[in-house]
């Protein structure tokens, strides 16, 4: 038995001898060739995908091998991929190999053959490579339609700033094909007459729904198709940052993190990144549903320290972070609670608030914040359990505060809680500072015009709210008067009617609470307003620049005031308080304007608190041009010169110290006068200037002049920022050189005519009454008071129906003495005698003739020119007589008719006048014609017959002895009477 064993183990050594030798000797012999290749393509991912087994390979052996790939395209010679891929090898096992294609598969066709090295330690030198494998050819453009033309690769997804290639396939030759990326054309390389392909480098991203890219087939003009894809570029996946777990109850931890730009992209082609937290001591893993936090739960046991991993993953990457920590450093507390304030007083608080408890002997540590007036201005640190209060000393009276509070853990800590607060309000207190007072006194007759000024207290010195001003004034001259002026807040002036005594003026701010300290001035009884010269002064943008000369004697201070030059006191009045041991400063504010006048006093204050008036400065923060300009009158124009003159021009309301004028000249010679200068305007004309440097010269002579000559001027003012604004050119044109005389008599002349003309005007009454009097009214005449009426005593006077002639009275007159429009004087009436001629009354009614008295009215003598007809009356010298012999007035009246129009034109105008006649109811003592005594007494007139016009002094001679009636002309009665 013995043997037999030891005979059965020596067969099975040199078994397995043999066969290990002959393995060896096989396989030193027989390369193992890779077989059964086969190729599978992915044309999402653009890969092939590699599969083969080892034939040869002695059962159970595992050998480490080297396979070689090789990889070409379009043809087998052109090899675009060399690999070697190394593994372990077992019996009967099916190898993969995966390649990914930059190129788009469908673009070309591949080639894919491999071949294989033992490279084991088991197997002796040398090692060779087996034989290749066939060349497997992979193609997908069989799977291609009817189409012309196509585009690859199809919903590309990469990163933003990757490498891409895309290409087209066109089936037609013929027809060329253009490719662009969002509408710009790009250029490729060709591969065969059918495919060309693109590199695409760093490719952007355009928008989440992708980038389109597109080709256009044509052949000449004709488009034969457009075909496109749409690239989806994502953004890159980031690192998670400020990845952080902390916890506020020891039950849970909160973690959180920043995830950085979302990678998400439309259409669901990739959706946002996801998160996963891993915790590497417990083995648990939690998929999170935020982006941006995860909660994982604490468990009871003992467990303090925690390493957790966060990976942030999409399709075409992973991202991880991890931390490690203990879990009591990282504790977060809650906001404190309950916070309140006790014992509020003007300058003091109590502050009390609470926490959330948490782990047994658990000590917090909590920070206080005091705010007033928008910024921080206290802060406390202080340790507690779980309850505290913390004193609060120095506050403001009347400030409204707010108090908060955070805590964090005291042995170790990791961050503070959220803040929690309260606002509270101290108490009012009397004003802490007295009031600054200033004033400004005006001196009129008997008294003082005192206007009171006082600034606001700050809400430092107020200490709560100001409610009025008092104000005492005390006379300094009779101590025991005093007056009290309550002034409602928030006043900050009012006036004071003082008469010319010394006074004390006291003034306080009240509140609630009490009244400030006293603010003390002292108006003295000697007028204040003393001259001082006023001095110009240059501001600059910092302001204006004061300086003054120190006051003799001791004084506590010195006071600047100012206000707008143009403005009321009351409007815009300021001050500013100095020390006494300074003589300068600066008045810097915003409220300086350009092109405004400021007018500044500077006062020194003696010990008794008397203001004296030391200097007087004006002046301009920045001087601006002027603003207008001055309207120019045109005086004493001769035909050599003119003079201009613009008195009305005001300086003081200018933006601006008036320095002088600009005086512009324009004339037809185009030559400059003497003092003038040549200039050129913004337009680019030129004209002539003369400068006027004495702003208070307003008046200019332009002399030099030619007559019957144009000019243009204009006068603009300038300051130092420049002149003013550009103006039109006024005309003038000079006289010829005797025109200049009759300018000057012709006013003396028109003067006087007016002159003569209002005399005339005044005294024309007293020329009318004196030369053309008014005609008398018979009926107010004092004859008629000696007529007495016997039968009809209202007969109407001058109705000439009822009248006839009794008598025609003719006058002669020399030759060329005019009549016209004058009265017979008494000695012309007494020389020359008239002649009557006596009719006869024709009335029925008369009784018996009677005597009648005739009489001249002088008043009514007109001549025969104005009357507008004439005739020769020749009358005999007995011409009572000669009326006896009628029978009947009507014959006489025709007669005279006759004769009269057979002599109208025989007389000369202007020649004979006629007298009115009138006759009497009996004769009068006194007529100046008496009848004759031979003649025939005339019946008796017993009425005042109506007067009748003659002709007076007829151009003709006597009448004879022969002489007739019938040859006695008449006016027509029609025409003549009156």
């Amino acid at each position: 038995m013995a043997l037999f064993a030891v005979f059965q183990t020596t067969f099975f050594l040199t078994l397995l001898s043999l066969g290990t030798y002959q393995s060896e000797v096989l396989a030193e012999h027989l390369p193992l060739t890779p077989v059964s290749l086969k190729v599978s393509t992915n044309s999402t991912h653009q890969s092939l995908h590699l599969q083969w087994t080892v034939h040869n390979l002695p059962y159970h052996q595992e050998l480490k091998m080297v396979f070689q790939i090789q990889i070409s395209r379009i043809e087998t010679s052109n090899v675009i991929w060399v690999e070697n891929y190394s593994t372990t090898v077992k019996w009967n096992q099916v190898l993969h190999w995966s390649w990914e294609s930059k190129l788009p598969l469908e673009c070309a066709t591949h080639f894919v053959r491999i071949k294989s090295l033992v490279d084991d330690a088991k197997f002796p030198e040398p090692n060779f490579w087996s034989n290749w494998s066939s060349w497997e050819e992979v193609s997908v453009q069989d799977s291609f339609g009817r189409d012309i033309l196509f585009v690859f690769p199809k919903d590309k997804l990469v990163e933003e700033g990757s490498n891409v290639t895309i290409c087209y396939v066109s089936k037609n030759i013929e027809n060329n094909v253009s490719c662009y990326l969002e509408g710009k054309q790009i250029h490729g390389e060709q591969l065969d007459p059918h495919v060309t392909a693109f590199s695409l480098n760093s490719v952007p991203f355009v928008r989440n729904k992708g980038t389109n890219v597109y080709c256009e087939a044509s052949q000449g003009n004709v488009s034969k198709g457009i075909r496109g894809i749409v690239l989806f570029v994502s953004k890159v996946l980031e690192e998670p940052k400020d990845f952080s777990c902390e916890t506020q109850d020891f039950k849970t931890l909160h973690c959180t993190w920043d995830p950085g730009t979302d990678t998400a992209l439309g259409w669901s082609k990739q959706p946002s990144q996801s998160y996963t937290l891993f915790e590497s001591f417990s083995g648990e893993k939690k998929l999170c549903t935020h982006k941006n936090w995860c909660n994982w739960q604490i468990t009871q046991d003992s467990q303090e320290t925690y390493n957790f991993t966060l990976v942030a993953e999409n399709y075409l990457r992973k991202r991880s972070v991890n931390i490690l920590f203990n879990l009591t450093h990282r504790v977060y507390l809650m906001n404190p609670f309950s916070v309140n304030f006790e014992n509020v007083n003007a300058t003091n608080a109590i502050m009390t608030w609470k926490v959330h408890s948490m782990r047994n002997n658990f000590t917090y540590l909590c920070q206080i914040e005091l705010h007033g007036e928008g910024k921080m201005m206290q802060q406390y640190n202080v340790s507690i359990k779980v309850n505290s209060e913390y004193f609060l000393s120095e506050l403001e009276p009347a400030t409204e505060y707010r108090a908060r509070v955070r805590c964090a853990g005291d042995s170790h800590f990791w961050k503070w809680s959220e803040w929690s607060g309260q606002n509270f309000t101290t108490l009012e207190a009397a004003p802490s500072e007295a009031p600054d007072v200033w004033r400004s006194v005006n001196v009129e007759p008997g008294n003082h015009t005192v206007t009171l000024f006082w600034k606001p207290l700050s809400k430092l010195h107020a200490n709560g709210k100001i409610l009025f001003y008092n104000i005492i004034v005390e006379n300094l001259d009779k101590p025991s008067r005093s007056e009290l002026h309550s002034i409602p807040a928030p006043a900050n002036s009012t006036k004071l009617i003082l008469d010319r005594c010394s006074y004390q003026i006291c003034v306080t701010a009240n509140n609630s609470a009490g009244a400030s300290p006293p603010s003390v001035i002292v108006i003295s009884a000697d007028p204040e307003n003393k001259e001082v010269e006023e001095e110009r002064i240059a501001g600059t943008e910092g302001g204006f620049f004061l300086s003054w000369k120190p006051q003799p004697g001791d004084v506590i201070g010195y006071v600047v005031d100012w206000c707008d030059h143009t403005q009321d006191v009351l409007g815009d009045f300021q001050w500013k308080n100095v020390g006494p041991n300074t003589t300068s400063t600066v008045i810097s504010t915003d409220a300086f304007r350009p092109g405004v006048r400021y007018d500044f006093r500077i006062y020194g204050l003696s010990t008794k608190r008397i203001a004296c008036l030391l200097e007087r400065k004006t002046g301009y923060s920045q001087e601006l041009a002027p603003s207008d300009n001055p309207h120019v009158l045109v005086d004493t124009l001769t035909s050599h010169s003119f003079t201009l003159s613009w008195k009305d021009y005001s300086t003081e309301s200018q933006p601006g110290f008036i320095q002088g004028y600009h005086v512009y000249l324009k004339s037809q010679a185009r030559q400059c006068h003497p003092r003038f200068e040549k200039a050129v305007l913004s337009d680019g004309s030129e004209c002539c200037k003369y400068k006027i440097d004495n702003p208070g010269e307003k008046a200019l002579t332009v002399d030099n002049l030619k007559p019957e000559s144009f000019y243009e001027f204009f006068v603009t003012p300038f300051t130092s920022a420049g002149e003013g604004p550009n103006a039109t050119f006024t005309k003038v044109t000079t006289p010829d050189e005797h025109s200049w005389m009759l300018i000057r008599i012709l006013p003396p002349v028109v003067f006087c005519v007016l002159l003569i003309t209002v005399m005339c005007y005044f005294n024309s009454q007293w020329i009318k009454e004196t030369c053309y009097p008014d005609i008398p009214d018979p009926y107010e005449s004092s004859i008629l008071s000696l007529i007495k009426f016997k039968e009809k005593p209202h007969l109407t006077i001058m109705n000439v129906s009822d009248c006839i002639p009794d008598a025609i009275e003719v006058v002669s007159k020399p030759e060329g003495t005019k009549m016209l429009g004058t009265r017979k004087s008494l000695t012309e009436t007494e020389l020359t005698k008239p002649n009557y001629l006596y009719l006869l009354p024709t009335e029925k009614n008369h009784s018996g003739p009677g005597p009648c008295i005739c009489f001249e009215n002088l008043t009514y003598n007109q001549a025969a020119s104005d009357s507008g007809s004439c005739g020769h009356v020749p009358v005999p010298p007995k011409a009572p007589s000669m009326l006896g012999l009628m029978t009947s007035p009507e014959n006489v009246l025709k007669a005279l008719e006759k004769n009269y129009m057979n002599s109208l034109g025989e007389i000369p105008a202007g020649e004979t006048s006629l007298n009115y006649v009138s006759q009497l109811a009996s004769p009068m003592s006194g007529d100046k014609g008496s009848l004759p005594t031979n003649a025939v007494e005339p019946p008796h007139c017993s009425e005042y017959k109506t007067q009748m016009a003659v002709p007076l002094r007829l151009a003709l001679p006597p009448p004879t002895k022969n002489s007739s009636l019938s040859s006695i002309t008449l006016l027509d009665p029609g025409e003549h009477y009156r």
